[in-house]
């Protein structure tokens, strides 16, 4: 592992009310031990997964729009405020890695293609060589993670299952083993998928109470809820709808 610890600078972010300094996981957090290669942010929307991994990758130096030290483009709204609030502890310190933004990851393929016109030397070899735009969503995030994560580095990767079917999850938990496994990258990944949170050994964290604490895969709502709709699919969907049913004859 590369980064060991995070504290969140509460004497600073508690003056101020405004999101995101009001996320109450955020605001009931002092500080974080990173234990192991691979660690899980989860929580509902709103929690404060997100904004902690902006926060984390403006410390690293990365792009806050997704990409490394060296990617230079913008998207609104890419910026941390949470960032000048948080002091990160390394050993080794490393400079070299990714930040992975689903929702950006369009502008990411387009500015590499506006490198390409500008240089003609330049080559999509970390990209499986060729432009992103032309593989399929789930093939260019494969792409990256197989040929842009074969150096040492930390890796911050926001909801990559958004363009992967769980079977390319499963290859991508093959790419990301074979790196973590050799003890060469270090990932922290916010997720809803309990695919990749199945990871052996992932140190899991949950944003969904009044600070940041660590639970086990079982405990995850994302298995839960995901067990019992495998289990008893008809019967889960029969009380969810039930309950839509009876919502609309209270109003």
């Amino acid at each position: 592992m590369y980064l060991r610890s995070l504290k969140i600078m509460n004497e600073e972010i508690r003056v101020q009310n405004k999101y995101p300094f009001s996320i109450p996981s955020l605001r009931g957090t002092d500080s974080i031990e990173f234990k192991n290669a691979v660690t899980f942010f989860v929580g509902e929307n709103g929690s404060g997964k997100s904004t902690l991994l902006e926060a984390i990758s403006y410390q690293c130096g990365f792009n806050n729009a997704g990409g490394g030290r060296n990617d230079n483009y913008s998207v609104d709204a890419s910026m941390s405020d949470l960032g000048d609030h948080i002091r990160l502890s390394w050993f080794p310190k490393i400079n070299r890695g990714f930040f992975l933004r689903a929702e950006s990851f369009y502008h990411f393929a387009t500015y590499l293609d506006e490198l390409a016109m500008e240089d003609p030397s330049f080559s999509y070899g970390g990209y499986g060589g060729k432009s992103l735009h032309h593989q399929s969503h789930g093939e260019s995030f494969l792409s990256l993670f197989t040929n842009r994560f074969g150096e040492k580095g930390i890796y911050i990767l926001d909801e990559p299952e958004a363009a992967l079917s769980p079977a390319r999850q499963l290859a991508f938990l093959k790419v990301m083993n074979d790196l973590a496994s050799k003890g060469e990258a270090q990932f922290i990944i916010a997720t809803h998928s309990p695919i990749l949170l199945g990871y052996p050994e992932a140190q899991i964290l949950s944003f969904d109470g009044p600070s940041i604490q660590e639970i086990t895969y079982e405990d995850t709502e994302h298995y839960n809820l995901t067990l019992n709709f495998l289990t008893g699919r008809e019967r889960f969907l029969y009380e969810l709808f039930r309950e839509d049913e009876e919502d609309d004859i209270d109003s």
